[in-house]
């Protein structure tokens, strides 16, 4: 039997102690077999393929340090002393991945090796691998990235430079002087690793903090409020949480750590902070969150606070629209798990999909083409879905709006167009009967048109090639990239017309000052869908899609697009 845990995690004393009862344990039992029935547990050959392409990622980095060491005229020796290490973090670090799942994973570097080496040395040294299946490189992001398929396995890497020598494979990332003469992109680079391993350190039992996570996370994704980017809680702010409750019951099994998140966070006094330990200070001249000295911080909704040095909001990107759909989530689960407790209800009923394309009259579908390479699309759908929740806080400054609610997965097609007026048409999110469409992988794409480039035709065939389905060869090939907001409206008796011209004219903007945008080949449009208008792509095999209601003498009329070129209004008309 486990000896009771009475060591106080985190900024206050446990609210209770007690051990799992055998009630529980059995509750514990079928929530580790529902988990496993809904696949988030990886088998152990799966998960030693992932060692293996880890330690080949390893080799690789220590070629790349030596091969950049050399190019800078660097001996022999002290090439290879340079060293080179790699570090994983998020879910895998976690130990919460499920099959599929990428392995985030950071390659540290000594000083004298730059990001620049790391998109040129290192990812020439990449694309010599016959392991590699794609590659698609981001050097603009916020976090400089290189996106793999590695022996079958998705590798999201990024690189940071360490103002040191050497980095030897003892090396740990423990010592907040490590941090110093770095720039904000190794220091956001380092984050991720440093985080991770501060909230397994500050968890009392790795286990249960592990089990519980792996629900909450499946939870999370199936109810659509999984994705930082969108202004949802990302996956190491869901770990946070998670392990916030564990601190607060250190004894407790992973059945009743769930219950118990869904039961406080429903009654958290938001926007008091969610911290695992207290805030330090460091050596550096660098902001560390702190809302009485400013007054962003103080904006933040939830903020849940990351606990390694310097300490940030993982949160910040929360909006008023999306705080209420998590509420409303959190109270839907504290619900669902009052009767799974009891035996009421069975845990798989926790995991049931979203109904966001039911949910909602109104849609916006924000649709970003590309009338270039898989590549260029590729770019400009990521810049687009990073510039989408500016769009949703405008759209909440209208006052007819009382939720704009971003849904956190996008839908990419490649669509094979007769001429430039269908090309142009399909740019501007019409569906058009006569174009070849079909359901496309940007990744894999990009990856067809290298393959082409290089002259291997037969890695190239499907996306890559400018075909009709039907075999019939045709002028344009044009990639969209579809994101939807739904929208919860009240729109005023005396003025049944909502215009939303100007939080669309903004976004539209906001996208074309993007350094790369090009007008003859990037475009970005924004159109209202009536639920009952939505594509078939968005739903499920075999889902009902809403219906149309019969004519009322509250007809809608049709809504006028956003066009980027005439810059007309969008209009919701009652």
């Amino acid at each position: 039997m486990n000896s009771i845990i009475t060591k106080t995690y985190g900024v206050t004393p446990p609210i209770s102690t007690v051990s799992a009862t055998e009630a529980e344990i059995a509750m514990n039992e079928k929530l580790i077999e529902e988990l496993k029935r809904q696949g988030s547990f990886e088998s152990e050959e799966e998960s030693q393929k992932r060692v293996e392409v880890l330690n080949k990622l390893q080799a690789l980095a220590e070629e790349f340090v030596r091969s950049v060491s050399l190019q800078k005229s660097m001996a022999e020796v002290i090439a290879r002393d340079a060293g080179g290490k790699i570090f994983t973090f998020g879910s895998y670090r976690l130990g919460v991945y499920s099959p599929g799942s990428d392995i985030d994973t950071l390659i540290v570097v000594p000083k004298h090796v730059t990001r620049e080496n790391f998109f040129d040395v290192f990812e020439k040294l990449l694309r010599k691998r016959v392991e590699l299946d794609e590659i698609a490189c981001v050097p603009d992001a916020f976090v400089p990235i290189i996106k793999i398929k590695f022996s079958g396995i998705s590798v999201d890497l990024i690189c940071a430079r360490l103002d040191i020598p050497q980095v030897p494979l003892s090396l740990t990332l423990d010592d907040k002087n490590l941090l110093r003469n770095l720039d904000e992109k190794d220091l956001r680079a380092l984050n991720g690793t440093r985080v991770t391993d501060e909230i397994l350190r500050l968890v009392p039992q790795p286990i249960v903090f592990k089990h519980a996570l792996r629900a909450i996370k499946l939870w999370a994704q199936r109810r659509a409020i999984y994705s930082n980017v969108m202004g949802f809680p990302g996956g190491v702010a869901w770990a946070m949480l998670v392990a916030r409750i564990c601190q607060l019951y250190p004894n407790a099994i992973s059945a009743t750590i769930i219950s118990k998140f869904f039961n406080i966070l429903t009654k958290w006094s938001w926007p008091q902070p969610v911290m695992l330990k207290p805030i330090e200070d460091g050596p550096l001249q660098v902001r560390v969150w702190n809302p009485k000295l400013y007054p962003a911080d103080r904006a933040h909704r939830m903020p849940i606070i990351t606990p390694a040095y310097p300490s940030m909001c993982a949160t910040h990107n929360i909006s008023a629209s999306t705080q209420k759909v998590i509420m409303s989530e959190l109270k839907r689960g504290a619900a669902l798990m009052d009767e799974i407790m009891i035996g009421k209800r069975p845990w798989e009923d926790l995991f049931i999909k979203h109904d966001f394309f039911l949910r909602y009259k109104y849609y916006l579908a924000v649709y970003a083409s590309s009338k270039g390479t898989a590549e260029q699309q590729l770019k400009w759908s990521g810049l687009v879905e990073s510039k989408l929740r500016q769009l949703v806080l405008k759209l909440e400054w209208i006052d007819s709006i009382e939720l704009a609610h971003p849904f956190v997965k996008e839908f990419d097609q490649v669509h094979y167009c007769a001429d430039e007026e269908e090309a142009k048409r399909v740019a501007d999110g019409e569906q058009i009967a006569t174009a070849s469409t079909k359901e496309a992988d940007l990744m894999k794409t990009v990856k067809a048109e290298e393959n082409k480039e290089h002259g291997n035709k037969a890695a190239a065939n499907g996306d890559a090639e400018k075909k009709a389905e039907d075999g019939t060869t045709t002028k344009l090939v044009v990639y969209t990239t579809t994101f939807f907001i739904g929208l919860e409206i009240n729109l005023d008796p005396h003025h049944k017309q909502l215009d939303i011209q100007w939080p669309c004219k903004e976004f539209y903007e906001m996208c074309r000052s993007w350094p790369e945008y090009d007008e003859d080949i990037n475009c970005i449009c924004v159109r209202n869908i009536r639920n009952f208008n939505l594509p078939d792509y968005v739903f499920g095999e075999g889902e009902a899609r809403p219906a149309r209601q019969k004519k009322s003498k509250r007809k809608l009329a049709d809504v006028e697009e956003y066009d980027q070129k005439r810059q007309r209004p969008t209009l919701i008309q009652a």
